[in-house]
């Protein structure tokens, strides 16, 4: 590459943002309707999976806890809370919320038995979930008909298969939006992710958006997921993103709860190398993860952070801080600020949508489904654009059939605080259908 400009902290040109429009206090506890007492957990009572009247609604979430590599507690927590918040109102549409949970320990067969349970259970949908195993779960909830609500985004499969319903352009366009913030940012770029079939996605969707803005592709270096030191990746890393003296580069690591120990090892390793710029995406780095490398003085001072949703300082959030305050107050699994906690808020606020538009008509995997795909459209208060899923969307053409919210916003570190680098959110939607994602 020739021409480049320096390395610099300003915002890059090469996003062009639109705004999304939020209101204050969207979300307000008033504006759901709510039931009576929550059984929640693994060993709930089972609801009914469909039935009019005054049954039960059973649902499942489920996310990675405990575990060497990404772990999401705060996804079920959130849940059981907004169980609790909930019927403590009166219920959805006057029915009890059960909420089940379920640890898939980041493995497929466990992610499997996750899919098996909520069968048996009789859940009427799996809300607000992680899990990287959709190629074992997935088809156990298409042979129920149970739809999948608010995924957290990081398999194909998530925004392919038509019981499917998600809530962010997932990993696509995290990384998308990232590639076209960073390609007249960086010189070279070097890409560093997990050694597993999540991650084998990751490259050509970085690249896209590399591309779109007239950059080279990243260098790909693949890790593994569960490593408790990074020394030989980092210094791989910043000899690629340190070659041109003239053109500063970039290091990318995408490695979710192992972006933490990645930087620990690429501190010490970059005393050796000149000066480069990190950049990531929300879920491998947080305020937390900021904080703990050094603020300020860190190696994530100057990065450029994509995320699905506005700050956890917009007032759309007022609802979801109110519930947690409420109903998860002392839960340190909880955090506002985790994408994954703000998923599962916006998944259960799909499903008060559906319920709602079914009155006192039967709830059940099958009419849930019917009402996602008769072209309901849900409001969720700014925090997303309109969400309506359809099989003939914008990018369907390069197999993202289901991905109906390309929306990204663009954060940076400043002065040791993850704030806002641009007002509103940036659709990534042209950039992903130029994506080599075959």
């Amino acid at each position: 590459m020739t021409g480049r400009r320096p390395i610099r902290s300003t915002l890059p040109g090469g996003l062009r943002g639109r705004s999304r429009a939020t209101r204050s206090g969207a979300l307000s506890a008033g504006a759901l309707v709510a039931c009576a007492s929550l059984a929640a957990g693994c060993g709930v009572v089972p609801g009914t999976a469909g039935g009019s009247g005054d049954g039960p609604i059973t649902v499942m979430t489920w996310a990675p806890q405990d575990t060497g590599a990404t772990n999401k507690p705060g996804m079920p927590a959130l849940a059981r809370a907004y169980a609790r918040w909930i019927n403590a109102q009166g219920g959805l549409g006057g029915r009890e919320l059960n909420v089940l949970t379920c640890n898939d320990h980041n493995d497929a067969v466990t992610a499997a038995k996750c899919a098996r349970r909520a069968v048996k259970e009789g859940a009427v949908a799996v809300v607000g979930s992680y899990s990287q195993y959709a190629d074992s779960f997935m088809p156990v909830l298409e042979g129920a008909g149970i739809p999948y609500i608010g995924g957290y985004g990081i398999t194909n499969a998530e925004f392919t298969s038509p019981l499917s319903y998600p809530v962010n352009g997932g990993q696509p366009a995290l990384l998308a939006g990232l590639g076209g913030a960073l390609a007249d940012s960086c010189g070279p770029v070097a890409l560093v992710r997990p050694d597993t079939i999540a991650g084998d996605q990751l490259p050509a969707l970085l690249d896209s958006g590399l591309i779109s803005g007239g950059h080279e592709p990243a260098r790909d270096q693949r890790a593994a997921e569960d490593a408790t030191e990074y020394d030989g990746q980092a210094g791989r890393a910043l000899r690629r993103a340190s070659a041109d003296p003239a053109e500063p580069g970039c290091v990318v690591p995408v490695l979710g709860d192992r972006t933490g120990t990645f930087m620990d090892s690429f501190r010490r390793a970059r005393e050796d190398h000149p000066d480069v710029r990190t950049a990531t995406v929300l879920g491998s780095v947080d305020q937390t993860t900021v904080n703990a490398s050094g603020g300020a003085s860190g190696p994530y001072e100057g990065a450029y952070v994509t995320g699905w949703y506005p700050a956890v300082s917009d007032p759309a959030w007022a609802g979801m801080k109110k519930v947690v305050k409420e109903q998860a107050f002392g839960d340190n699994d909880v955090d506002a600020a985790d994408a994954g906690v703000q998923t599962t808020w916006i998944a259960y606020t799909v499903l008060q949508a559906v319920v709602g538009s079914l009155g006192d008509g039967e709830v059940s995997a099958g009419t849930v489904r019917r009402a996602l795909d008769g072209g309901l459209e849900i409001d969720t208060g700014g925090l997303t654009p309109p969400l309506r899923w359809t099989f003939a969307d914008k990018l369907a053409s390069v197999g993202f059939p289901r991905l109906v919210n390309a929306d990204v916003t663009l954060q940076v570190v400043r002065e040791g605080r993850l704030v806002s680098a641009r007002e509103g959110a940036v659709d990534t939607t042209r950039t992903l259908q130029d994506a080599d994602v075959a």
